[in-house]
């Protein structure tokens, strides 16, 4: 495990920024990672979770749990912990290992890797009205993408053997709510449908077109120009009153069409301020008057 924290560096190495926050608990340890990048770096979040499943922990994608439920998690989890910035791995590597060394001495041994909170049950989506074309539901993690970024988090179980055998770390990525595809298991949030100025920037493009429809996840914008999925996008919305929804998005839908195409982002800012203005002008159109 503590090789897996040292490496985060070298295997996230297009990252702009990195950050670890260490929990250690009774019979567990664990880690949520902050990485803010260019864009989601796929393969790399592929490489850190099979290293925690060999490991024998459980890797988590916070961006994909719907922001009340990744807060739940976060909390019991991570609360408490202590951060440690990029340059610091050693040092949270060293925390981690002496921790499972101590659960490994005192005969603490995990029945199984921490259980995935994605893998529970979820009830089925409340019918919503149609729009035009389908927007991202729910704001998601990371710990995976932040600014451009990717936010991940790690759970460890108490250690299986001996401190040569730690058990590993619990990753969840995506620290931002996020949304899975209009079509994904998380298909939640009431979408409305709307037509909202909105400037979007990538590193390559600027782009001025209109959202259609808007959810507390995300929205889906008609345009020509459109950005591969999981690539991370910085918007600017115009509301009706003035107010502006300023922040990062992911692609997270791709509709290839000559006339209806665009994409679906999914939000990634959880600033206190952006929720607030969404969730206010959300509740404008369930009444009406948005």
């Amino acid at each position: 495990m503590a090789a897996w924290v040292e490496e985060l560096g070298s295997v996230l190495s297009s990252a702009q920024s990195l950050q670890l926050v260490v929990a250690l608990r009774a019979e567990e340890a664990g880690l949520e990672l902050k990485v803010e990048a260019p864009g989601y770096p796929r393969a790399a979040v592929e490489k850190l979770a099979e290293g925690a499943k060999r490991s024998g922990g459980t890797f988590v994608e916070l961006w994909r749990m719907p922001k009340a439920e990744r807060d739940a998690f976060r909390a019991t989890t991570f609360g408490g912990g202590t951060a440690h910035p990029g340059h610091e791995l050693a040092a949270a590597a060293r925390a981690l290992q002496q921790h499972v060394s101590r659960l490994a001495a005192s005969g603490t041994r995990p029945t199984s890797p921490p259980a995935n909170p994605m893998d529970a049950p979820r009830p089925a989506p409340a019918p919503a009205p149609k729009a035009a074309s389908e927007a991202p539901t729910e704001r998601a993690a990371a710990s995976v993408p932040e600014a451009p970024a990717a936010r991940a988090a790690a759970s460890v179980p108490e250690a299986s053997t001996a401190p040569a055998t730690p058990a590993a770390p619990q990753a969840i990525v995506p620290t931002h709510q996020v949304q899975l595809p209009a079509d994904g298991p998380q298909r939640r949030g009431r979408r409305f449908a709307v037509k909202l100025e909105l400037e979007f920037r990538t590193n390559l493009d600027f782009v001025r077109e209109h959202a259609l429809n808007i959810s507390n996840g995300g929205l889906f914008v008609r345009t020509a120009h459109r950005p591969q999925p999981d690539s991370v996008v910085t918007v600017d919305v115009k509301l009706p009153d003035g107010k502006r929804l300023q922040g990062d998005a992911v692609v997270v839908h791709v509709v290839d069409d000559p006339y209806t195409g665009g994409v679906g982002l999914a939000f990634l800012s959880d600033d206190a301020t952006f929720s607030q203005t969404l969730d206010q002008y959300l509740a404008s159109l369930a009444v009406g008057t948005g």
